[in-house]
């Protein structure tokens, strides 16, 4: 039997104590599928959606899910699952059930369904289609291996160049150039490509 996180303590808790308390954990990760479901299937394809949403809320950590159905004339549905971690949301896209139900979903489909997950920093990392998204440990060490080289060469290099320069030392600005661009080199430049050549360690 899965162990009772309510706390009941909380019913009688003034004001007060309840400002004293850290904030809850709201962790949450969302997979946000979509897919284009061929004109003669729309029938089908509804009553398979029915089937496959509380099969889903089955399983531990889910957080509820979202179906946009398809604007007048459309056939893309777009579902959005949320789980309260990154494990969890593993456990459904790794799981025999899902796979079942992918398989049986297929004959409806224009395409391959497209797969999207969104979690903290994630917004780095794109899993493709049907991965399941990267572990946070995972996450934390690529960052980490970025950041680090980044705040110790990029701050060292501006201030060599602010010295030959006088009248543009200044502490405030030396720090806003080289934290515009260490942001600016993980953005557009060093993370795309770092996380596509560690794509096999990250979603595996």
């Amino acid at each position: 039997m899965p162990a009772d996180r309510r706390q009941p303590e909380l019913r009688t808790a003034t004001l007060a104590e309840i400002s004293q308390r850290g904030p809850a954990n709201t962790e949450t990760v969302t997979a946000v599928i979509q897919q284009v479901v061929r004109q003669d299937a729309a029938s089908a394809y509804e009553v398979w959606l029915k089937k496959v949403v509380p099969i889903a809320a089955r399983f531990p950590g889910h957080r509820g899910v979202n179906v946009i159905r398809p604007v007048a004339g459309g056939r893309k549905y777009t579902i959005a699952i949320h789980f309260d971690s990154i494990e969890h949301a593993q456990d459904w896209f790794m799981s025999v059930a899902r796979s079942q139900l992918i398989e049986e979903v297929m004959p409806l489909l224009e395409a391959q369904e497209t797969v999207e997950t969104r979690s903290g920093l994630e917004f780095w990392f794109h899993p493709h289609p049907g991965q399941p998204p990267a572990k946070r440990y995972k996450q934390f060490l690529v960052t980490l291996s970025v950041i680090y080289p980044l705040t110790m060469i990029v701050p060292f290099v501006f201030n060599w160049l602010f010295a030959f320069s006088p009248g543009l030392s200044n502490y405030w600005l030396e720090h806003l150039v080289a934290a515009a661009t260490v942001v600016a080199l993980m953005v557009y430049v060093i993370m795309p490509r770092y996380t596509r050549w560690l794509a096999r360690w990250l979603y595996g």
